[in-house]
């Protein structure tokens, strides 16, 4: 068995607040309040390797983490720079994923960890070279976890080089969302792969030849089914980030009502939005392969065979985004019913155009599925051998590994 040792944190390591952000603003580090990003500093004062405790704020008071990087932590943290001849901080990073600090919590009216309550804080570890084994095992999971993570982000950008360089030539490597949108830019807005053809005027501007210059009302169609008295619907909620999610799963309590029988049915790949909110991004598309419903008020449509790729890229369009604003009546509870939602203006390609980028898009998709799915193998798998790990129970060969 591994020799642990028992050690107050404070005698190990030497740790201090943060401080609020310097009132100028630099270019270099980055500031992190908790640890939300909210700017950039031109000093730091936390290094490369330390660790970090969120020490109060709204939900993460006890997280752990190391920094990546330089940067400057606002008085919302604590940095903890531990002798690494004793102690791997990626160590106690991962033995507090198991169980946050929470508890130090000093029972004042805001959540709040002092440095007080760190200092006196009890750990037992084992040796460094079995640290620094458990810290390379685990490291390389997250670390294949970020990569898939990479991939997805960037896999467009790749993918679309190869297949269509032809076509697309001003594409830059950014994340997932940007590359999206820059595909959609590419075909619909720009034309790209078309501008060798005719082109023709149109109330929306220069159009190619056989498109047509519509609206919504074109491509979608409004849904009312109601659940009644089906027992296999699982209520969805749109949520900001544009998704219809699990209510059960997204929310820590229930938000809807204990009978949904005048719910309205969100068939797989249907699409719906709460017309008070849609202003702010409440609009999502059923991606589960089953069935949900979502609340009475909301508005419940489709779109037209081939289209709906097409509408949830357009979704997420500035231009989009100002019709709506432009359509929706109210103050700031502004809303936009399904009959003032159809009037918004969209370019309408033909069927063709849209199911051959439909074929390119369905492979990003499906390898950006395939990533994530081997991300939460790797995270269960993770999650499931770090307490082992943490505790001794397993232990790792230090000659051999």
């Amino acid at each position: 068995m591994e020799e642990w040792k028992k050690y107050k944190l404070g005698d190990i390591s030497t740790m201090k607040y943060g401080k609020l952000p310097p009132s100028s603003e630099g270019y270099k580090y980055p500031i992190w309040s908790g640890y939300r990003y909210v700017g950039m500093a031109d000093t730091f004062n936390c290094s490369k390797g330390t660790l970090v405790v969120v020490a109060r704020g709204v939900g993460g008071t006890g997280d752990v983490k190391v920094a990546k990087e330089d940067c400057f932590l606002t008085n919302l943290s604590i940095s903890v720079v531990v002798d690494t001849q004793i102690c791997n901080p990626y160590y106690l990073h991962y033995k507090y994923l198991i169980k946050n600090l929470r508890y130090l919590d000093s029972g004042s009216a805001q959540s709040q960890i002092t440095i007080d309550a760190l200092k006196n804080l009890s750990i037992e570890i084992p040796s460094l070279v079995y640290q620094n084994k458990v810290v390379a095992f685990l490291k390389s999971l997250d670390d294949k976890i970020e990569i898939n993570k990479r991939i997805n982000d960037n896999f467009y950008y790749a993918f679309f080089e190869v297949m269509l360089i032809w076509l697309l030539t001003s594409l830059e490597n950014d994340n997932l969302e940007q590359q999206a949108q820059a595909m959609f830019k590419s075909w619909f807005v720009d034309f790209e792969p078309f501008k060798n053809g005719e082109f023709v005027n149109s109330e929306q501007g220069m159009i190619p030849k056989g498109w047509k210059a519509g609206s919504l009302e074109d491509i979608t169609a409004q849904k009312a089914e109601k659940v009644c008295d089906r027992v296999d619907m699982k209520v969805l909620s749109p949520v900001t980030t544009g998704q219809l999610m699990l209510s059960e799963e997204y929310f820590t309590k229930q938000v809807f009502s204990e009978s949904i029988t005048k719910y309205k049915v969100v068939e797989i790949g249907d699409f719906a939005y709460n017309p008070a909110r849609v202003n702010i991004g409440s609009l999502g598309r059923n991606n589960y392969n089953f069935d949900g419903c979502v609340s009475p008020v909301y508005v419940v449509f489709s779109c037209k065979d081939g289209y709906a790729y097409l509408f949830d890229l357009y979704r997420k369009t500035e231009k989009f985004k100002t019709e709506v604003n432009l359509r929706a009546i109210g103050g700031v509870r502004q809303s936009l019913n399904y009959k003032d939602f159809t009037f918004i203006q969209c370019i309408i390609p033909p069927l063709h155009v849209v199911e051959n980028f439909n074929v390119i898009y369905e492979h990003f998709i499906d390898m950006q599925k395939h990533t994530y799915e081997e991300s939460e193998r790797l995270v269960s798998l993770r999650d499931t051998l770090l307490p082992r790990l943490m505790s001794g129970e397993l232990n790792l060969n230090v000659t051999n590994l």
